[in-house]
């Protein structure tokens, strides 16, 4: 995800910035050790000073092509009850999961098929910055293309709203069109089953 916005620096910008220094690179380092500059990841750093950067558009840039999704997305839309402080996202240009612990937060990112990733994806903004979220459905259906396969609906129903602790009320308000046309491109056990536990719960 690309951003000009002044809080997030790469390694080129920095190396420009300090380009009067001998050594630029030793500079940044003294920086990083200082506590002046955060190492976010290889090639990205933030101003310790200023703090008009996102987290969530940090989220999108640390791993890309990538988009907010899973507990944090559910938990962004008050579907769960917990507070998530790790940022969770799905991913598809490495065919391994990743995480990231940097100075400012955990970074999670998981694999997912390339022919479910480009759908149920929404872009908002934080700070005047954007960001890439998944939308409820899409969600929900990531999260549980990633959980062991459920065998039965009363074992979807304990998943649901024991172990998620999802909001009951909050499904009800989901898109149904949107839920089966995502659950077919995941070819997985967990999705299509709610698809259908969803269908035969309409009032």
């Amino acid at each position: 995800m690309q951003t000009n916005n002044v809080p997030y620096l790469d390694h080129l910008s920095l190396v420009e910035r300090y380009r009067e220094y001998a050594y630029p690179q030793l500079k940044i380092s003294q920086l990083v050790r200082s506590g002046k500059l955060i190492k976010v990841r290889r090639g990205l750093y933030l101003d310790s000073q200023d703090t008009t950067y996102s987290m969530k558009t940090l989220a999108n840039m640390i791993c890309s092509p990538s988009y907010l999704s899973f507990e944090y997305a559910l938990r962004f839309y008050q579907m769960i009850p917990e507070h998530v402080v790790i940022y969770t996202s799905a991913s598809f240009n490495k065919n391994k999961n990743k995480t990231f612990h940097t100075p400012i937060g955990t970074f999670e990112y998981y694999y997912l098929n390339p022919s479910v990733y480009p759908f149920g994806i929404t872009r908002l903004e934080e700070k005047g910055q954007p960001f890439l979220i998944a939308t409820k459905e899409k969600a929900i259906l990531d999260i549980l293309s990633k959980i062991g396969s459920v065998r039965s609906v009363k074992a979807l129903n304990a998943l649901l709203f024991e172990d998620l602790r999802i909001d009951e009320d909050e499904l009800k308000d989901l898109n149904r069109h949107e839920i089966e046309f995502l659950s077919a491109k995941y070819h997985q056990r967990n999705c299509h089953l709610f698809a259908q536990w969803l269908e035969s719960r309409k009032e």
